[in-house]
């Protein structure tokens, strides 16, 4: 597996640590304690890292592999940082008939990210999503809470300059 050369270093603090640690103290007996301390985890770092995900192995005696199976299987969780301003743009079908792959393609070569990474200073992530609810606005993004709609590729860049 290449590792992707956008990525955050991971930079988790000893507080989180400790907080990470109480959480599987307090749910390590439990029946199906897995889900619950992946959502705490989630919770306290924004996303899982392997760094967490190894932690959490190690302390419920049980191999990696099952808790990133677990991470990775369901969409509730994350294994990526988010970034400051998180993009999402719609690839649903109304959007994508009118043309959001076209803005997709411009936010990744514009911020030289692909969907699912990070820019390397943590200030952008960009993500393709199937249906945001705007259908009416269609192509649609949206950066954290903005919504923007009816775009096209060449109001990219204007619509990121607010973000710098």
């Amino acid at each position: 597996m290449q590792k992707r050369k956008t990525t955050v270093p991971f930079k988790g603090t000893k507080e989180q640590e400790e907080r990470l640690y109480k959480v599987i103290e307090e749910l390590k007996n439990e029946k199906g304690a897995l889900m619950p301390i992946l959502q705490k985890a989630q919770e306290i770092y924004g996303y899982l890292p392997i760094e967490v995900q190894e932690i959490i192995a190690e302390s419920l005696d049980i191999p990696l592999e099952k808790v990133y199976g677990v991470a990775s299987f369901y969409a509730q969780f994350t294994l990526n940082p988010k970034g400051k301003y998180s993009i999402s743009v719609c690839l649903g079908t109304a959007c994508y008939v009118k043309g959001s792959q076209q803005v997709l393609n411009r936010i990744s070569e514009k911020l030289h990210i692909q969907p699912g990474e990070v820019t390397p200073d943590g200030k952008f992530s960009l993500d393709a999503t199937r249906c945001i609810g705007a259908c009416g606005l269609a192509p649609v993004m949206m950066i954290n809470d903005d919504v923007y709609g009816r775009l096209v590729p060449d109001d990219v860049d204007k619509i990121l300059e607010k973000y710098n």
